[in-house]
């Protein structure tokens, strides 16, 4: 399986220095929850799989989550930027075809994956890879569904987004892969992060914190829709089984 070269060429020159500060910015969120799922299980080597620049693993390294990390990542410019940030106990950058990760089976502890699922033309594939090199599993994915979800086909389409959960959705998607699912965070965007989303739009950012001020104090609803899902899983050795 490979990617769409459209695809493929899109992603290749993605990443510049103009971007830095807002990835970074977010990641630190991302990594944080990444940290949470994580400190019940005992792990040493991790493997980041679509690095981006490399933002996450930064804070990971400054952090010391692990003295062996690694990455794969699609994007010449992506791994052009992670190369020059000299990250701490990051030891190998590797540019892959979006697929096939090029470790033997279980190599890895743990493999991170974060914001990445949602813009994989084949799911199922990668999860199947990520699933054959690692032991355990934290993947985050945003939660951009709702009800008329296809009038913003162009808006999420602008940020590659091609496919779109809830987080029961997810977690169907990882069960039926024979993922265990072992703990998860129903996450809400921080000031900061939904400031720069909604900087022409005061009205829509003062209706999103009044939505999010409902949604934390009513769990059930942030069940359904946070603004993000992150969730750490095992393998099994069962593939999946239908009929």
């Amino acid at each position: 399986m490979q990617l769409s070269e459209n695809i493929k060429s899109s992603y290749s020159e993605q990443y510049d220095l103009s971007t830095v500060a807002w990835r970074t910015m977010g990641a630190r969120y991302k990594a944080q929850n990444i940290v949470a799922l994580a400190k019940n299980i005992s792990f040493e080597n991790v493997l980041e799989v679509g690095a981006g620049e490399g933002s996450i693993l930064s804070w990971l390294s400054q952090w010391d989550f692990s003295q062996d990390l690694n990455c794969v990542e699609i994007s010449e410019s992506g791994i052009e930027i992670i190369k020059s940030k000299h990250i701490k106990n990051l030891k190998d950058v590797v540019l892959f075809d979006g697929y096939r990760i090029p470790y033997a089976d279980n190599h890895f502890d743990l493999v991170i994956c974060s914001h990445v699922m949602e813009h994989v033309e084949h799911e199922r594939i990668l999860l199947r890879e990520i699933k054959r090199v690692s032991k355990y599993q934290i993947f985050e994915v945003p939660i951009d569904f709702s009800f008329y979800v296809d009038r913003k086909l162009k808006h999420f389409l602008s940020y590659g987004h091609i496919n779109i959960y809830t987080p029961g959705l997810f977690r169907f998607l990882l069960k039926s892969e024979q993922f265990q699912v072992l703990n998860d965070i129903c996450y809400l965007y921080e000031k900061e992060m939904l400031e720069p989303l909604f900087k022409d739009n005061p009205m829509g950012l003062r209706l999103t914190r009044l939505k999010q001020f409902f949604l934390k104090n009513i769990p059930y609803l942030r069940g359904i829709k946070p603004n993000a899902y992150a969730v750490l899983t095992a393998k099994s050795d069962e593939k999946l089984s239908i009929f």
